[in-house]
């Protein structure tokens, strides 16, 4: 395999954790682009790619750290872009990248220090920070749209010992209106293949129409999202999930507080 193949293949995750980390698919590309434009002109460094992932995000990292200090909050594009530029100046940013490149990119301590260029003892404690910022977000309402059974009540529960409220699940786009009309939803927590053939791309934008809502998407089929021919959702875990990574999202949905329609 090429070095061009090679990064390829890993560029879906790689924009994935720009876009959770950033709270926007347009900022995290950005981030992803001038990453690669650094790897171009620097020839160690586009060498030091062919070592897999970890060479990748560590180049991602050192861009995203370098850009991020210099930051203007007035330079945002949007209003998701500046409510988000904002919400970072008020939290740690290495808390959040340790706690996405351990469960949404699922590296190890040991492999996200390398990224990070700290010690492993230092990876566990920043995890453990943001463990402690998650369980003080304010509590929310959630809508659980999945069609398997079990799956469903994992999710519930999850949502149940974080602080947060279910208030109401939904196996079908039809059933996602109903508990929709009855009380607009905090938070959606969204499968994309439901039970009656029907969609959670479209039952999520059903109620992106009627109100700004952050949405995760947790599906076994994420090649469908990340296609690069559509806006993408920045929230996205890939099933079978474990408990942490979607505690993590529900932290950084909340944390930027919105999310775009999908289309």
């Amino acid at each position: 395999m090429s070095l061009g193949q090679h990064v390829a293949s890993n560029l879906p995750f790689l924009r994935r954790y720009a876009r959770a980390l950033t709270g926007s698919q347009t900022t995290g590309d950005a981030f992803v682009r001038a990453t690669l434009e650094a790897a171009l002109a620097d020839d160690e460094l586009k060498a030091s790619l062919e070592g897999g992932r970890i060479p990748l995000y560590r180049a991602f990292n050192k861009v995203w750290s370098s850009a991020y200090l210099e930051a203007d909050p007035e330079q945002a594009s949007g209003e998701h872009e500046a409510g988000a530029q904002n919400r970072l100046g008020a939290i740690t940013p290495l808390n959040r990248q340790a706690l996405l490149l351990t469960t949404l990119e699922d590296f190890s301590a040991a492999e996200a220090a390398q990224i990070m260029g700290l010690q492993t003892s230092e990876i566990e404690a920043l995890v453990a920070e943001a463990v402690s910022e998650i369980d003080r977000e304010q509590a929310t309402s959630v809508l659980i749209i999945e069609d398997e059974p079990l799956i469903s009540m994992q999710l519930e529960d999850l949502v149940e010992a974080v602080g947060h409220e279910v208030c109401g699940t939904a196996a079908t786009r039809t059933q996602a209106r109903e508990v929709v009309e009855k009380e607009m939803p905090g938070l959606v927590l969204a499968d994309i293949q439901l039970a009656d053939g029907s969609s959670g791309l479209d039952a999520v934008d059903d109620i992106l129409a009627i109100a700004k809502v952050p949405v995760i998407f947790i599906t076994a089929y994420p090649e469908r999202l990340l296609t690069g021919d559509r806006p993408e959702p920045t929230y996205l875990v890939t099933k079978p999930f474990q408990e942490q990574t979607v505690r993590a999202a529900i932290s950084q949905a909340l944390f930027f507080g919105s999310s775009r329609p999908l289309d």
